[in-house]
């Protein structure tokens, strides 16, 4: 289990082994996310890095019968 500390500025810093399992780069943005007793870390992904990450799901949707 890693473990970082917190600085007088309230600065983390990410673990190396971490950082590149994620592919995390300097600059990159990361939304935080505070739930019950924990901290999230989640990197925000560009749109264009999103593209065909549905491929495959199945877009086969039943309407109730009042519905086109």
């Amino acid at each position: 289990m890693n473990t970082l500390t917190i600085s007088p500025k309230y600065q983390v810093v990410i673990p190396k082994e971490i950082r590149e399992a994620l592919h995390l780069a300097p600059g990159q943005k990361v939304q935080i996310i505070a739930h019950d007793n924990r901290i999230e870390l989640v990197p925000v992904q560009p749109m264009r890095r999103m593209r065909g990450f549905l491929k495959g799901i199945d877009t086969d949707v039943s309407c109730e019968e009042d519905r086109p």
